[in-house]
Formats: structure tokens, C-alpha cells, sequence
């Protein structure tokens, strides 16, 4: 006669809370004590963001230095400056309809039925050539504006988004490159990589807006703009192309043997076989790396363009809200969060979608 072993019940919620907070008394007591922290820390930063806070203009940097809690009237008053930075002020709609232009392209990438090459080629397409003509003008009667006025939130979004538009080829080339059978290739294209991943993204910054001009003729120097994000680009792809090579590496030899026996050519083996596994064995990686881009475009203060980061430092560096810099900080760091958290939780439900399928 067979022995039946029941397992015991699952423990409730209480139970699991209990056990795993208050198990002894000492536990007991220190997390007591961390709740009584975490409350107080909690309360402290939400009197000093809400209740103390000064909300409203009526009383300028008078009214906000007064009060005893955060000036959310930097905000209010230099909201301009923050998102559309040097551009002129009578065009912002411009700006304002560039960056939405950009939003909904990227919205529209998330959603799988545009999810074939046609539409995708399209859909950023249309989204890039649009936010170029607001943003630049001279054509169907807006106004000619220099890449040297845009700034702010727009400027941010034209840099992240044109370095993952130009980064992302080059990084699935280079990584087919580096997996030729050609040693010389191969080689050649590791050295590439390796020599870029072991700079900082500084140095390149620098080198593609200072240093490259001198060694260029005029006519292929082009605006230091498309110069830095050439480098931005350059920087993305040597990264993300070991994120793919590794995809790659994880996908079973004998898919492409068996795609070799079959007749496939080599681009029909790549583009149906090995890179759709690739890129799903690459998804959380490439996430991080999209998010880890999007951070990394603050940098380009350093070689004098006018990004959000910048243009809060002119925020509260001119006029009467000094003070205010906490403030400041603290709104940029909330649209820098939207973003990021927005990325980060769409590539978490790209990995459930992905999961679900492979069951």
C-alpha cells in the first residue's frame, strides 16, 4: 500500500508577513524601527513636495524663499527654457509638436502590427522626417531654425532616437562581421569593436565635434550636431553588437546546418532564422542598452549643446531662482524616469509576449 504525502497548505499572506518579518523578537524590533524610518523619511517628502510646496507665480521667488517647502514656481515660470531650451520663443509649437512626433513613432513601434519591415520603415521614416521640418523649418512656410537654437527636451529625443536609428544597423552588421568565416574580417571587425567599447563615450563625443574637423576637409565636415551623434551612433553599435553576437551564439548550430540542407542562401539563413532567435535571446540586454542611450545623451552638454540637462541649468542659473536648483533637478530627473520606466516596462512585457509564445 502506497504511501500518499500531502504537502502542507501554502501560508496566507499574514503568515508569510510574520515569518518573514517578525519571526523573532529582535527581527521584530528592527523592523519595526525600519517601518518608523521609512514613514518618517516618506512624510518629510511629501510635506516638503506637496503640502509646504509653493505652486503658483502670484508671489515670485519672494513667496517661494519664504516658504518652507519646495518652489514648484521655478517650474511654472521656466517650464520654456526646461523643454524647448534656446529655440525661438514664438516658434515652441514647433518644438512642442517635434517631440510629440517622436513619442507617437515610438509608440507606434511598440505595437506589433507594425511590426514587419515595411511598416516599421515607414512609421520612423515619416516620424523622423517630420520632426526635422518642424524643428528646422524653411519649408512650407515655417521658419528657417539652425540646429545651433534647438535644445531642451527636443534636442534630448532627436539624439537618442537618431543614434538607435543609426546605431542599431551598424551594430547587426558588425556583428555579422565579426562571425564571417573570413579571419581577416572577423579580426579586423574585433579589433573595431574592442577599440570602441574600451573608450569612454566622452572621448568620442569630443573627438567627432573637436578633434575630427581638423583631419576633414571642409566639404565633409558637416554640422558638429550630426558629427556627435555619428559618434553617439558609433559608440551604441560596438556594445549592441556584442549584445547580438552573444543572441546569436545562443541559437543551436544545427538550425543553420539544417537551413544549409535545405538550400537556404545566407541572407535567407540570417534574416529567418538565426537573427528573430538572436534578437530574442538579446531582448533584456538590448533593453538596458536602449535605456542606457537614452541616460547617456545628457553628455552632450560637455561639447556645448543646449539638452534638457542644460537647459535646466539655465533654468535656475539666470535671474532670481538660484535657489530653486533642487527643484529643477528634481523635474528633469521625473521626465528622465517617465521615459526610462516607460522602456524598462515595455521590454518587460516584450519578454512575457516572447515567453508566452515559446510554450
Amino acid at each position: 500500500m502506497e504511501m500518499v504525502v500531502v504537502a502542507p497548505p501554502a501560508p496566507g499572506r499574514l503568515e508569510d508577513l510574520r515569518r518573514r518579518f517578525l519571526a523573532t523578537p529582535l527581527q521584530a524590533l528592527l523592523s519595526l524601527v525600519s517601518l518608523a524610518v521609512m514613514v518618517f523619511l516618506a512624510w518629510k517628502l511629501l510635506n516638503w513636495a506637496v503640502f509646504a510646496a509653493v505652486f503658483t507665480t502670484s508671489g515670485g521667488p519672494v513667496a517661494c524663499q519664504a516658504a518652507a517647502g519646495a518652489c514648484w514656481s521655478v517650474i511654472a515660470a521656466r517650464w520654456r527654457i526646461i523643454l524647448f531650451g534656446l529655440y525661438p520663443f514664438e516658434e515652441q509649437w514647433r518644438s512642442a509638436l517635434a517631440c510629440v512626433s517622436v513619442v507617437v513613432m515610438t509608440v507606434l513601434s511598440c505595437i506589433p502590427a507594425f511590426w514587419t519591415g515595411r511598416r516599421i520603415a515607414l512609421v520612423w521614416g515619416a516620424g523622423a522626417s517630420l520632426y526635422y521640418v518642424l524643428m528646422k523649418g524653411g519649408v512650407l512656410g515655417l521658419p528657417y531654425v539652425g540646429e545651433e537654437a534647438w535644445g531642451g527636451l527636443a534636442l534630448t529625443l532627436f539624439i537618442f532616437v537618431t543614434t538607435c536609428l543609426i546605431g542599431f544597423p551598424l551594430a547587426i552588421c558588425l556583428a555579422l562581421l565579426r562571425r564571417s568565416d573570413l579571419p581577416w574580417i572577423s579580426r579586423t571587425t574585433g579589433l573595431i569593436i574592442d577599440g570602441v567599447r574600451s573608450l569612454p563615450l566622452i572621448s568620442i563625443l569630443f573627438t567627432f565635434a573637436i578633434v575630427l574637423p581638423f583631419a576633414l576637409p571642409q566639404w565633409l565636415q558637416g554640422d558638429k550636431l550630426y558629427r556627435v551623434i555619428l559618434g553617439s551612433a558609433l559608440f551604441f553599435s560596438a556594445y549592441q553588437a556584442e549584445i547580438v553576437r552573444g543572441g546569436m551564439q545562443g541559437v543551436p548550430s544545427g538550425q543553420e546546418e539544417a537551413a544549409m540542407a535545405l538550400g537556404m542562401s545566407y541572407w535567407q539563413r540570417i534574416s529567418r532564422i538565426v537573427l528573430p532567435q538572436a534578437m530574442r535571446n538579446a531582448l533584456p540586454a538590448t533593453i538596458n542598452q536602449f535605456v542606457v542611450a537614452f541616460k547617456e545623451t545628457s553628455l552632450v552638454v560637455i561639447v556645448g549643446f543646449f539638452e534638457i540637462l542644460a537647459s535646466g541649468n539655465a533654468a535656475y542659473g539666470t535671474g532670481d531662482w538660484r535657489f530653486a536648483y533642487v527643484e529643477v533637478y528634481a523635474f528633469i530627473a521625473l521626465i528622465y524616469f517617465v521615459f526610462v520606466f516607460s522602456l524598462s516596462r515595455y521590454g518587460a512585457y516584450l519578454e512575457r509576449r516572447m515567453a508566452v509564445g515559446e510554450r
